[in-house]
């Protein structure tokens, strides 16, 4: 009787331990990230995902095995699209490490632009432009993408003007009593000193 009840007496402790849950049978508490996860969903379906600049444009075509026989050039500015998926045998760019020619199969480049001279060749036909800035694009398909901040057909300009306007930035310069104004007025003399060279040179 008595080595029975001790028996008893001895499980009992065993039988309780394990009939407490472990921490893994628990179930787990909700963090921050699940109730923003729900919330986050609840809301999503409502809401349209950003426009980028990519969604409003044309896939480029793969690289081609072979190199073809034209440029395809896109020339564009803030307020206008001078060149359009134009094909042109050659481009050369005024870019800040000299004058850039570009051919079909050039090696894909970005340049940044300096004042200067366009110049589109097509055939036997050659049409320049005075870009003030900007950036040039190069890619391995044979497509150049060029963006310039202002540019003007080189006909449409006057020299008479360009050289009035060189003479008062020089002026301006030598007149410049602050560092602001002496950066504007030796800007003004890189830009007008470039137009007259592309008019007079």
């Amino acid at each position: 009787m008595l080595r029975r009840a001790s028996m008893l007496l001895a499980c009992r402790p065993i039988l309780a331990a394990r009939a407490r849950p472990f921490s893994t049978d628990l179930p787990a508490a909700p963090s921050a990230d699940a109730t923003f996860t729900e919330a986050w969903t609840k809301v999503i379906p409502n809401m349209d995902p950003p426009k980028t600049p990519l969604s409003f444009m044309q896939p480029r075509p793969p690289t081609p095995s072979s190199i073809p026989s034209k440029l395809t050039v896109n020339f564009v500015l803030p307020y206008a699209s001078e060149l359009a998926t134009k094909e042109v045998d050659m481009v050369i760019v005024p870019a800040t490490t000299g004058q850039m020619g570009i051919l079909p199969g050039h090696v894909a480049t970005i340049a940044e632009l300096k004042p200067g001279v366009l110049s589109v060749h097509e055939g036997s036909e050659m049409t320049k432009y005075f870009v003030s800035s900007g950036f040039v694009f190069i890619h391995a398909n044979s497509f150049a993408d060029i963006i310039a901040v202002e540019a003007v057909p080189l006909d449409r300009l006057d020299v008479n003007l360009v050289q009035k306007g060189l003479a008062e930035f020089t002026s301006k310069l030598s007149s410049a009593t602050t560092d602001l104004e002496k950066a504007e007025a030796q800007i003004g003399i890189d830009v007008h000193s470039a137009l007259n060279s592309a008019l007079t040179g």
